[in-house]
């Protein structure tokens, strides 16, 4: 039996670090591709490449294009190779962080990871999701090496969208239940090896930080503060999320967010941890969790104001046919669905998704929930 325990060579995060940029970049190259897309090239990519160039770092500017896809990469890598980039730096969220560490694996140059949202724990991943340009997954990407420098700005954090952090605190928090899953059935992590005492521990550490401290990082976020509430969980967002699923293990609910892109329609207006939410319900439906711990994420995610119902996914009036092409593509061969202890068809999936849907009803029922006190508790961006 083989472990692996596996991370980025060096994880910087506080208040207005992305200052100190080129103190950390320029131990890595000195000529650096630097992708972002619009917005955040308005936000932050400028004065974090003026900061660069201040230390001797020149910068070649490329605008991300929306989707971690081939094509994508392709035309990113090109660039950099025109240019005979030394490194390769991302800023803004996971598509544009894993189309970094694409371009970068094909150049054979380091990677910097700067992400300037906490909404998703691609940062320290050493692969990537790919996507189809219209968004649809593709496959991962699994590379030799982590990123060798990630780092995380948190003032930054504070001020962008709290959707966002909301969203990563979803995807973190399926973190947990897919590393227990997955070591229950004594299954391999994202490396193909069996996972550590550590991976799990991180995982097990990622839970119990969001639920602590996600709220009040929340309201820090709403007005736009930097308080150790919020550090704390976009440590949890970033790293140890980012650690837990790929050292501990990926299981049904991220499969089935995958199955979710078989799909066309508004489901796609919703982010990547949100659709994952609806996942990590429908794998505690699939394990047969006890009524409690399935209850204490159902009220949690009411609480964040995460999508917990068909209806709140847009898929209240999805067919049979329509939730069984979800469940086809998240039981795909390759898929992280079968590092669970046991065997799960599309079937399975389909009838897990309406189970959530029917618990999630009950639960609002019995605790007299409604989208009056959803608003009240945490008012939407």
């Amino acid at each position: 039996m083989e472990k692996v325990f596996v991370s980025p060579s060096r994880y910087v995060q506080g208040k207005d670090v992305f200052k100190k940029a080129d103190q950390y970049v320029k131990k890595l190259g000195d000529l650096a591709l630097v992708v972002a897309d619009e917005t955040v090239w308005k936000a932050a990519a400028e004065a974090f490449s003026a900061q660069l160039k201040k230390g001797g770092i020149e910068v070649v500017k490329e605008v991300f294009q929306g989707e971690c896809s081939i094509n994508e990469i392709n035309r990113l890598t090109e660039s950099g190779k025109t240019k005979k980039v030394n490194v390769v730096i991302g800023l803004g969220g996971g598509k544009t962080l894993d189309t970094v560490k694409a371009v970068a694996d094909h150049l054979d140059t380091p990677v910097v990871c700067a992400p300037t949202v906490a909404s998703a724990d691609a940062p320290t991943a050493g692969l990537s999701v790919i996507y189809t340009d219209d968004g649809a997954f593709e496959s991962y990407l699994f590379y030799d090496k982590n990123p060798e420098l990630v780092i995380v700005d948190t003032r930054i954090i504070a001020e962008s969208p709290h959707r966002m952090l909301v969203s990563g605190i979803s995807d973190a928090l399926a973190t947990w239940i897919e590393a227990r899953a997955v070591a229950e059935g004594h299954n391999n992590t994202m490396s193909g090896k069996q996972p550590t005492l550590a991976g799990k521990a991180i995982a097990e550490t990622c839970e119990k930080v969001l639920f602590d401290y996600a709220l009040p990082a929340i309201e820090a976020n709403q007005q736009k503060i930097v308080t150790p509430a919020l550090e704390a969980i976009v440590e949890a967002n970033t790293l140890l999320s980012g650690l837990g699923f790929e050292d501990g293990g990926l299981g049904a609910a991220h499969a089935i967010h995958n199955g979710f892109t078989a799909l066309t329609g508004d489901i796609h207006h919703l982010t990547h941890g949100e659709k994952v939410a609806y996942g990590a319900l429908t794998q505690l439906v699939l394990e047969n969790k006890p009524f409690d711990e399935l209850e204490r994420y159902i009220g949690f995610y009411l609480k964040l104001g995460l999508p917990t119902s068909l209806k709140e996914i847009h898929l209240e009036k999805a067919t049979d046919e329509e939730l069984y092409k979800v469940g086809e593509k998240a039981t795909a061969p390759g898929e992280t669905i079968h590092q669970m202890p046991f065997a799960i068809t599309a079937d399975d999936v389909v009838q897990a998704i309406k189970g959530v849907d029917a618990y999630v009803k009950d639960y609002k029922s019995r605790h007299g929930w409604s989208v009056e006190s959803e608003k009240k508790l945490l008012a939407v961006d």
